[in-house]
């Protein structure tokens, strides 16, 4: 069976309508289901009001009706059918069927009603679709019953995913031993280059890198290190001089080891920055000391929030859902997330750098009380594509051509075009009078300058201001949608960092209390 999930348009709608899919399958059937459901809908209501086709020449609307209420019937039968946690060969046996169905049914418009007898009909085309619904039938009720996928199947499953992660975890113990290996026989002898070179081999072939580290003598005949990118890029460079070249090598290797897994925390000036004696702790996996806690609230919808072992609650997931399953999926959801999750102050404004459902690159400009000031309106195939037009909005905000404009609803809404008159941002939203669009134009043109940018991966947490001067945390995935949000609001922006560190470090091990 598939594990693996799209993120195609229908997958989007699946996931925001119904809820989280587990395979491919199961979102196919669903809309192979709906169409069929459309389909034989439609047939029966063209059939009503059409006429005998005996005595006449080419397609009238009962041989349409009857073809398209044929092929709905069958869409209808197979869509369950596909939807099923069944073996492969049963799925397929759903598409076959569908597909002999189909035949039929086009065969049945070549003989009908010239051929067709009103008594009999046309036996081969009947057969030929009763064979097709009993492929379909196949698949779905011999298959189950005889050689379906029973527990012990799910139990095995689950059994070698268990295997693979442990076989994953070996490898990362090996990987970590291999380094300190390496780090070990450097600090003991530079001269022992054959060692360090079959220790860095093996560890190359464990972890693979598009950049490099070169370390070199200055003019000022001090060693310095840059960490370069194979397009000639330089990533990052050691920023001061060592006397000796042994301490430019441990000051690399320092990178090495830190820089792998490292969490991003985002400054909007450098005044912000903590001294450098100001120590911290690193988010790392540890013993969970919160629960998640999933209720039933008095309008029949399920919630959910992280409350720690001390009392105090985390955060919660702000919306109600329609079934408690849909409920443990944003769960499951924030726990994946969460832990790689980085995030950004918005002092005023921030751009977020994000990957629709259709896959691609999008950029937004975000207010710190949460709304969406400019979007790019177009996707990008490339990330890098999507960073370049941030920054074309950042330098030339002043250059742009802001237009105000009536749509066709009344609304009042912004375009801003570039130099060759393309459109390169709006509003995204509509407002009720010409004043609000013009002061939204000014917020852009205030806030865009300055504005620092996150590259969002699946996920990052905003920390913002609301309306009351409280700073709040939401965690929002790169559709859009707000996963977690901090229920409550803190005084200060280090008391909301501190609360998404805490959830970083919990979410991820935490037990579900149902």
């Amino acid at each position: 069976m598939a594990t693996e999930t799209g993120d195609g348009m229908l997958y989007g709608i699946y996931r925001n309508r119904v809820g989280e899919p587990t395979t491919h399958d199961e979102v196919r059937g669903y809309w192979v289901f709906l169409t069929g459901l459309v389909l034989g809908t439609l047939g029966i209501l063209l059939f009503l009001p059409s006429e005998s086709a005996v005595g006449t020449s080419g397609l009238t609307l009962r041989e349409g009706s009857i073809f398209v209420a044929a092929v709905g019937l069958a869409m209808l039968v197979a869509g369950p059918v596909m939807r099923l946690p069944l073996q492969s060969w049963a799925n397929w046996a759903a598409y076959v069927g569908q597909a002999v169905c189909f035949v039929a049914a086009a065969w049945f418009v070549l003989v009908f009603p010239a051929e067709w007898s009103v008594e009999t009909g046309y036996q081969p085309v009947i057969v030929l679709y009763g064979v097709g619904l009993a492929i379909i039938t196949l698949g779905g009720i011999v298959g189950p019953l005889l050689v379906g996928v029973t527990r012990e199947d799910l139990e095995a499953s689950e059994g070698r995913a268990a295997q693979l992660e442990s076989e994953l975890a070996a490898v990362r113990e090996e990987r970590d031993r291999l380094e300190g290996e390496l780090e070990q026989a450097r600090r003991e002898s530079e001269s022992d280059a054959t060692a360090s070179a079959d220790l860095q081999a093996t560890l190359d072939s464990i972890r693979t890198s598009l950049a490099r580290f070169e370390l070199y003598e200055d003019g000022a005949n001090e060693w310095r290190w840059r960490l370069r990118h194979r397009n000639g890029n330089v990533v990052a460079d050691s920023g001061q001089g060592y006397t000796r070249k042994h301490n430019a090598q441990k000051g690399m290797q320092s990178v090495r080891r830190n820089a792998l897994g490292a969490t991003t925390l985002l400054f909007e000036r450098e005044e912000a920055l903590p001294d450098e004696e100001d120590a911290f702790e690193p988010v790392e996996e540890r013993e969970s000391q919160a629960t998640f806690e999933l209720s039933e609230d008095s309008a029949g919808e399920f919630r959910w929030n992280l409350r720690h072992d001390n009392g105090n609650i985390l955060g919660d997931g702000g919306e109600g859902y329609a079934s408690r399953s849909n409920a443990r999926r944003a769960i499951d959801r924030v726990r994946e997330y969460v832990g790689p999750a980085d995030y950004l102050w918005f002092d005023p404004a921030g751009f977020e750098v994000y990957r629709d459902a259709a896959d691609e690159w999008r950029w937004r400009l975000v207010h710190r009380n949460g709304n969406v000031l400019a979007d790019g309106g177009e996707g990008y195939s490339r990330r890098n594509d999507a960073n370049r037009a941030v920054d074309r909005i950042r330098e030339g905000v002043d250059d742009l051509a802001f237009e105000v404009y009536e749509d066709n609803a009344g609304e009042w809404r912004w375009r801003a075009r570039g130099g060759n008159g393309q459109i390169v941002a709006d509003g995204g939203e509509g407002y009720s009078a010409r004043d609000e669009a013009d002061e939204a134009v000014e917020r852009v043109r205030e806030y865009a300058p300055e504005a620092d940018a996150l590259d969002i991966g699946r996920a990052a947490f905003e920390i913002y201001e609301d309306a009351g001067g409280d700073h709040r945390w939401r965690l929002r995935h790169r559709n859009g949608n707000i996963l977690m949000d901090s229920g409550e609001g803190y005084d200060s922006r280090s008391g909301a960092r501190d609360g998404i560190e805490s959830v970083k470090r919990n979410a991820p091990n935490a037990e579900t209390d149902a």
